[in-house]
């Protein structure tokens, strides 16, 4: 009996870029009988440089989970998501199905079955491991990218495949986020702009308020109709529609909402469809990077557009604006995802020696900056008079440095603390008029609160009926108090220069610290074009 079950021709058809394309998977006519101890060697060797690999095989007695007759529907998905790799902004000539097609073609014994059976998996593995938990490393890019990929293991993803229905296990392998699938039709929407012409001419650098009139309002209106801000009209002024529609517009940039179109307003709308696609495309990226379970609660703080909210079942349930990390690149807030255990009411702040010998040292050994404390290493107030300043430096201060609690403390009344290596925590501020700028981005990379009382009422609402109460009872005692959350608040830090609003609305912000910029290039390098064309 012949085992070898591509001995038959195997007519697969595969909808490929939009033509229909004929796969020819063949044995030649003399091909011998299977001999299995010979596959199953040669399987052996193929796969022995990845032991999750081999483990499943060998687990599976060397068994083909894709170069049987029987596998045809499990090529077949895998061809058909392969072909639609780069929808999802991913590099198709990374898996080269030109390639693996040939390599069927050129099947003429069990050594090179068991190869062409390797080959596969490898891609399928480099193609589940892409569209699952992204394309790069993001600390190669940018060393305040310090997310940890959630990577899937090859033996769990082989196993599951092989349990599972081909189609439906290949197509779950993407995010499952709502706002992956959303920036995904905001994906397919931006190419059909671009390939119809973008929206139209640039609008005139020139103010727009109301009862502004003429042929520059026209290209105005005409504009925010393409982008589908604005219902068709034939106004030539400077109406209340038109006004309205500003007003989306500017929300929906981060711009301010006052209807006056003014260069702000003016230069976003005359960036091209093409830059938004980029990033489009980086977003997406971004999200595989970020393909965890969220939490049913969670902190979600956008760097670019300077929020921190608490999140409900994927309800906003509280929002406030935010300063965050100064653009200078040693000030920057990193981006990572950890655990908000507890919150610290009436903090004493400790200078990080970057912040020290940045901006403290000077006065300190000068005999200045008298509203801080120096204190050992049991916490113990050190008296300036016994230190000798010239023998040190802020590297090698063998104290630490710290402002006591009070109204005048950096870190306000309260701060909320996911203890991290990088030192970054939400927290009150005294400098309010800060808040009331546009660009936040002020701080030396920890998140500021402009509400953060009624922050910490959200929070603590989950454990005591009196939140207010139980707030206030702990800052009236005006000593340092930790107290904890019952239930850990999942927190994450990201950087979002393109995300939709809760009406499924596509946002735009801008690249402040330039790292969208790098992850765009970065995807360019590993291949990530269409159609000829760098989007």
């Amino acid at each position: 009996m012949r085992h070898f079950a591509l001995r038959a021709f195997l007519k697969t058809r595969l909808a490929l870029s939009g033509i229909a394309v004929l796969l020819l998977f063949a044995t030649p006519q003399n091909a011998l009988a299977q001999q299995f101890p010979v596959f199953r060697a040669a399987l052996a060797e193929s796969v022995a440089s990845d032991p999750k690999v081999s483990a499943f095989y060998r687990d599976n007695d060397y068994a083909p989970i894709w170069t049987g007759a029987e596998h045809a529907t499990r090529r077949q998905a895998l061809l058909t998501a392969l072909s639609r790799a780069p929808e999802h902004g991913l590099p198709a000539a990374r898996y080269d199905i030109a390639s693996l097609i040939k390599a069927f073609e050129a099947v003429e014994s069990e050594l090179d079955r068991a190869r062409l059976e390797a080959k596969v998996t490898k891609t399928f593995l480099q193609y589940a491991r892409d569209i699952s938990s992204g394309v790069l490393d993001p600390r190669q890019i940018d060393q305040s990218i310090v997310r940890v990929l959630p990577r899937p293991d090859p033996k769990q993803l082989l196993q599951g495949f092989i349990t599972s229905t081909p189609a439906s296990f290949i197509r779950n392998l993407a995010p499952s986020a709502p706002e992956y699938a959303r920036l995904f039709r905001a994906r397919q929407d931006l190419q059909r702009v671009i390939a119809q012409g973008g929206w139209g001419p640039r609008v005139p650098d020139v103010r727009f308020a109301p009862g502004t009139s003429g042929d520059a309002v026209v290209a105005l209106r005409n504009r925010l109709i393409a982008m589908g801000y604005l219902q068709r009209s034939a106004a030539a002024s400077y109406d209340s529609a038109l006004q309205a529609a500003v007003i989306n517009f500017q929300i929906n940039h981060g711009i301010e909402a006052d209807g006056i179109a003014g260069p702000a307003t003016i230069r976003a709308l005359n960036v091209p469809p093409e830059e938004r696609l980029k990033s489009v495309i980086v977003a997406m990226e971004r999200e595989r990077w970020l393909n965890i379970p969220r939490g049913e609660r969670h902190i979600w703080v956008n760097l670019t557009d300077f929020t921190s909210q608490i999140i409900d079942n994927d309800q906003v349930t509280f929002e406030t604006i935010s300063v965050v990390g100064a653009q200078a690149s040693d000030r920057q807030t990193p981006e990572f995802s950890d655990r908000m255990t507890y919150l610290e009411i009436n903090p004493d702040w400790t200078l990080p020696r970057s912040i020290l010998a940045r901006s403290y040292w000077g006065a300190l050994s000068a005999g200045g900056a008298r509203h801080l404390q120096i204190v050992d290493a049991r916490g113990r107030v050190v008296p300036r008079e016994a230190i000798n300043f010239s023998r040190y430096t802020p590297a090698n201060f063998p104290f630490n440095v710290r402002q006591p609690p009070g109204p005048s403390n950096a870190l306000g009344e309260v701060k909320f603390m996911f203890p991290n290596p990088y030192a970054i925590y939400l927290h009150d501020t005294p400098e309010r008029h800060l808040f009331r700028t546009t660009v936040r981005t002020h701080s030396s990379g920890c998140i500021r609160l402009n509400d953060p009382r009624d922050f910490a009422y959200e929070l603590l609402s989950r454990q005591t009926d009196d939140p207010r109460g139980l707030y206030h009872s702990v800052l009236n005692t005006r000593q340092q108090t930790r107290v904890y959350l019952d239930e850990p608040v999942p927190v994450h830090l990201v950087y979002r220069t393109a995300f939709t609003n809760v009406r499924g609305e596509l946002n735009f912000r801008d690249d402040m610290y330039g790292r969208d910029a790098k992850i765009y290039d970065a995807l360019l390098r590993a291949g990530a074009v269409e159609n000829g064309l760098r989007i």
